[in-house]
């Protein structure tokens, strides 16, 4: 499942989120304070494939 990053607005925290893909269109609630005033930021992205580089 993917990770996702936001930032709280309640509790000014950035916090990590493990959520699939259905469950993030619903958005998410802070899991420090459980407060739903929360803004996605930008990560770093990986991806893994089968080819050798």
């Amino acid at each position: 499942m993917p990770l996702y990053e936001f930032f709280c607005d309640t509790c000014q925290k950035e916090v990590s989120v493990t959520q699939s893909m259905s469950e993030h269109a619903n958005g998410a609630a802070c899991p420090e304070c459980g407060g739903r005033n929360m803004r996605p930021l930008v990560g770093p992205f990986f991806s893994k494939t089968s080819r050798k580089s």
